[in-house]
């Protein structure tokens, strides 16, 4: 009696081809949000060398004040004037002799500064006005988006330096943390955060209009919950990955606008240092004085290269349809 053998694939087989075909077996499945988005982000090289970059000047404009003193950097020595790099002065020395490592260091300190409150403002008001637009339509929504679209009309930087030559001396100077600063920087925190909100409003509300006729939140409105914990609870936090970018992107974006208004003289004023305004004193000595704009030039332009880097990292892990 001839003994017939079974075609059947054992279980053993299936599972090996189910792996070998690329299909996540139940480790992979079991992989949280968090860990699963901390893997996209290091997959993505370039986010990495940018959050690696960015944090060196983090802790250059931070460890370099343990260094040299405010009042250092701003002690003027007109013996010392148009000094080249050398030992003692690594940056050279400006026009009136100031040492132009230690005026990048707190400078730095001020742009950055700057830039992370303005993109804080921008993200409250937009995050705020899209979720009330998106959520409640009608009249508010109405008044939102016309607002947004009126001030989308209207160039930013020439926005900008309008307000910054209204405001920037009205405010006096003020310390915080020890450091004596000029009222313009309070302004130009304002102006770049409130002018900077329409495109993440209009963001949010578009993801607000979606994630309202979910299931998920049909249900908790069904089951008594109120506006404002749906908001919060439910809408909140799945329209947070958008916002999370547009303020990581929207970082370099201020660096940038506030370096474009300092250049012109409309930014942050003497005695306070900022990239900005540096850039805007070595007009005078552009070719002959080349380190008074390389220096400041260039750690500018780390800062948005990098923050821009980090912000396509967050994008791609943030994607729920990110196959990486």
């Amino acid at each position: 009696m001839s003994t017939t053998t079974s075609t059947k694939p054992s279980a053993e087989s299936r599972a090996s081809d189910v792996v070998a075909l690329g299909t996540p077996g139940p480790d992979v499945a079991q992989i949280s949000r968090r860990a699963l988005i901390w893997r996209r982000f290091r997959s993505h090289r370039m986010a990495v060398v940018g959050s690696v970059i960015l944090l060196l000047l983090i802790a250059y404009v931070i460890s370099g004040s343990l260094i040299f003193t405010e009042d250092y950097a701003n002690d003027t020595n007109l013996r010392n004037r148009w000094q080249p790099p050398s030992a003692e002065h690594p940056f050279g020395t400006d026009s009136v002799g100031r040492d132009v490592l230690a005026r990048t260091i707190y400078g730095g300190q001020i742009s950055l500064a700057i830039a992370a409150l303005s993109v804080t403002v921008t993200s409250l008001i937009g995050t705020l006005l899209g979720l009330l637009a998106g959520y409640f339509g009608g009249w508010i929504d109405s008044l939102v988006m016309r607002t947004a679209e009126a001030l989308m009309s209207i160039p930013l930087l020439f926005l900008l330096l309008v307000l910054s030559r209204t405001f920037s001396e009205s405010l006096p100077d003020f310390r915080v943390f020890g450091r004596e600063l000029s009222g313009s920087v309070v302004v130009m925190i304002l102006i770049i955060g409130f002018t900077g909100w329409m495109q993440l409003a209009r963001i949010v509300r578009a993801n607000t209009l979606s994630i309202k006729q979910r299931g998920y939140v049909l249900a908790a409105r069904g089951l008594g919950a109120g506006s404002l914990r749906v908001m919060i609870q439910h809408v909140l936090p799945n329209t947070a990955a958008p916002v999370i970018v547009f303020a990581t992107l929207g970082v370099s974006a201020a660096i940038l606008l506030e370096s474009y208004v300092s250049f012109l003289g409309f930014g942050v004023l003497p005695p306070t240092a900022s990239w900005g305004n540096m850039l805007q004193r070595s007009v005078e000595r552009i070719d002959s004085a080349p380190w008074l704009w390389f220096f400041p030039g260039i750690l500018t332009l780390l800062t948005v290269i990098s923050v821009n880097f980090i912000g396509d990292g967050l994008r791609d892990a943030l994607d729920p349809e990110s196959q990486r």
